[in-house]
Parts: C-alpha cells; structure tokens; sequence
C-alpha cells in the first residue's frame, strides 16, 4: 500500500510550564519559545492533490494559539488548585491543564488534539502520524503512531 506524507509546522508560540515533581529547577514555573511539527498521512490524495489542505488547518492552529502566553499545568500537580485560585482566579495567568505538560506529554496533547481535527477535516481519509514538539532549539519530544494501532 503506498502512503503519502506531508508535514506542518507552527513555531514560537510561547507559554510556560513546571515539573512539580523535578528535584531541579524545572520545577519551577518557567517558559518557551515551543514550536509544533506534525505529520500527515493518507493512502489517497484529494481532489487538489493535497494528503492534508493545510489551509484548512485554522482549527487547529486556534487550538495551538490558546496556549499562548498561558501557563500550562499537569493534572497531577501537587499545586494546582493553588495556581488556580492565586493566578487563574485573579487574572494573573492563563492556566490550561493537560494530563502531562512535560515535553513528552505536550507532544501526546498535540498528537490527539490534531488527530481528532483532521480525521474530522478530511473525513478520516487523512490522519496524524506523528507529532513533534521543540520547547527550544535543543529539546524535543515525539510523540508517534505506533504501527499496533493501525496505519
């Protein structure tokens, strides 16, 4: 079976995170620069040739711009309800709260995010297979598609 591939990327939108459980200073709250890679595939084309029309992708990158400049948090942070009443409550931050905000589980976030858009988008004809995330020049997660579930 041939299969087509196409990527998108969305860089530089900023927003902060922690590690609560961290014994170094990524515990604390503090911020990138991240930037979103993803992956698109499909074993037929659309009418316009494209495996993904990426300008129909504006929901997802209204999803990615929610987290700009907010500050997102893990399910199982220790102070979350704390941020929320102190930050959120007051206006003093934007807090988005996700099953995991590291690297890894942003990368997880924005697969599943993207992958229930364009499997709606495209009538399931196009899927994500992959989503990678950069919190800077250096540091990256990947979050794929594994072959078990279907390709």
């Amino acid at each position: 079976m041939t299969k087509l591939i196409c990527s998108k990327r969305y860089d530089n939108i900023p927003f902060a995170h922690r590690a609560p459980f961290h014994d170094g200073h990524c515990a604390s709250i503090h911020g990138h620069n991240w930037s979103f890679v993803f992956q698109f595939a499909a074993d037929a084309v659309d009418v316009n040739g494209f495996v993904m029309d990426f300008g129909k992708l504006r929901p997802l990158r209204e999803r990615l711009e929610s987290l700009d400049h907010a500050l997102v948090l893990s399910t199982s942070d220790p102070e979350l309800a704390y941020l929320q009443e102190t930050l959120g409550k007051r206006n003093l931050a934007r807090i988005v709260v996700i099953d995991d905000c590291s690297c890894e589980g942003i990368a997880r976030w924005g697969f599943h995010t993207a992958s229930q858009i364009v499997e709606n988008l495209t009538d399931r004809r196009a899927r994500v297979t992959r989503c990678e995330v950069h919190e800077d020049e250096r540091n990256a997660a990947v979050f794929e598609r594994s072959a078990a579930a279907g390709q």
